[in-house]
């Protein structure tokens, strides 16, 4: 057992690793910059690079020396904007959908917005020969498919105006220009430090830390704290929704299939069905109105004592508890076919003897596996229940967070799930080679 879990144990981390690069990948596509979300509209550029240097979101996705900067304004002349703030362009230019084409010897005049110590590096993307403090860029064009190419210059001479010079005759047309910054350590990413916040070493103690995700995007409180106060309102709420659907659900499903095939089966099937059938929105909604507005047995907003609690725990078992009693059932009937069931009968054991002691035991693997599934979402809760009962748990922090864009939190949260959903599917195999001695763990 023990190579077992230490071989679970690094297939953990390798999960792990691959939902971390996966989810890193997806939010970096998503998330757009995260300054101009926090900043809102005309930020100062000094502003942008101060938070994006807080953020780390200026630093290359994976390996590399150069960070993005607003030291100069960039300019993307693709996507069909031309008037852009501190960059000058000459009266003769010719203004075209994805390009500004400029004359011979007229240049594009940008204006440095703060100084800086570090070598910045300009990023040039167009056609034509171009001049940029001094040094030739050649940007080649492709004839077939009208590509634009590209040309990186480095200057350790930071100007207050940055002259951009057309040097060919003619086919001098700029796409794109951005700037970056200069760094020393090439394995300082975005990527590197989405590592350590999984695991980090330090200098002084305690020398590691795990699951440190650092600041929200927008309130820059940090990650942790956030999760911290949302673990036990959504376990308040959802730990009674598992025990309860659990406990209900195989009492429910013993009861069919000791019964089966008689109108308590069949009800107790239409039920279940019908449970499965309704929208767990829809019943989220006619509960509150009918047994908190009309009724008024239950308070439908809030958080504060056990009172608040009792609405959403009910809808949530009544929400889950069809599903589980057709799945239990259907695992007890399939054992009933088994010889140790009549054994037990033979040898005098009462019906509820053969159903408690014998039947539930052997039907222990599926029970297991399928709570698996469902425990992780005891920690980071229910998003409905706890939007629309105001419980301030995970999954309304994950709602909020969605709300405003908070792609960090919103990590962290992904983060956490796929790690309980590791750690507790390790438990599950431990817990199934108990239940069933015939499963032996290599």
């Amino acid at each position: 057992m023990f190579n077992f879990i230490i071989r679970r144990l690094g297939e953990a981390v390798l999960v792990m690793l691959g939902v971390l690069v996966l989810t890193f990948m997806l939010f970096q596509m998503a998330a757009g910059d995260p300054a101009a979300a926090v900043l809102g509209k005309n930020p100062k550029p000094l502003e942008i690079e101060n938070l994006r240097r807080e953020l780390k979101s200026d630093l290359p996705l994976f390996y590399g020396h150069w960070c993005k900067s607003e030291v100069y304004p960039a300019a993307d002349y693709s996507k069909g904007k031309v008037e852009l703030p501190g960059i000058k362009l000459p009266d003769n230019c010719e203004k075209k959908s994805q390009a500004v084409a400029i004359p011979k010897d007229s240049f594009i005049e940008i204006k440095r917005n703060f100084p800086v110590g570090e070598k910045v590096l300009c990023r040039i993307s167009g056609s034509g020969i171009w001049s940029v403090g001094g040094i030739e860029a050649v940007l080649p064009v492709c004839a077939c498919c009208r590509g634009f190419g590209n040309e990186e210059i480095i200057f350790n001479e930071i100007p207050e105006r940055l002259h951009l010079k057309a040097v060919q005759n003619h086919n001098n047309e700029l796409q794109k220009v951005e700037f970056f910054r200069y760094q020393d350590n090439t394995f300082n990413s975005q990527f590197v430090n989405s590592l350590r916040e999984l695991v980090d070493f330090k200098s002084t103690f305690p020398y590691i830390t795990f699951l440190n995700f650092g600041k929200t995007i927008t309130t820059r409180e940090p990650i942790n704290n956030i999760i911290a106060r949302g673990i036990v309102p959504s376990l308040s709420v959802m730990l009674p929704v598992f025990l309860l659907e659990l406990l209900l659900g195989i009492i429910f499903a013993l009861i069919a299939t000791a019964c089966k095939d008689t109108f308590i089966d069949r009800a107790l099937l239409v039920l279940s069905v019908a449970g499965m059938s309704i929208s767990y929105l829809v019943l989220i909604i006619a509960g509150q109105w009918f047994l908190g507005y009309y009724l008024n047995w239950f308070p439908v907003w809030g958080w504060g004592n056990i009172r608040y609690l009792l609405l959403p725990v009910l809808l949530g078992v009544v929400s889950g508890l069809g599903g589980g009693v057709r799945f239990y059932r259907t695992v007890f009937v399939n054992e009933l076919k088994n010889e140790y069931l009549r054994t037990a009968t033979a040898k005098g054991c009462g019906k509820t003897t053969v159903y408690a002691k014998h039947l539930l035991r052997n039907a222990m693997v599926p029970i297991i596996a399928r709570a698996s599934t469902v425990l992780p979402f005891i920690f980071t809760g229910s998003l409905l229940l706890e939007s629309f009962f105001g419980i301030p748990g995970l999954g309304y922090a994950s709602l909020d967070a969605l709300n405003n864009s908070d792609l960090a939190l919103l990590k962290a949260l992904t983060i956490v799930n796929a790690l309980l959903f590791v750690v507790i599917n390790l438990i599950a195999d431990l817990l199934c080679a108990w239940a069933d001695p015939r499963i032996r763990l290599k």
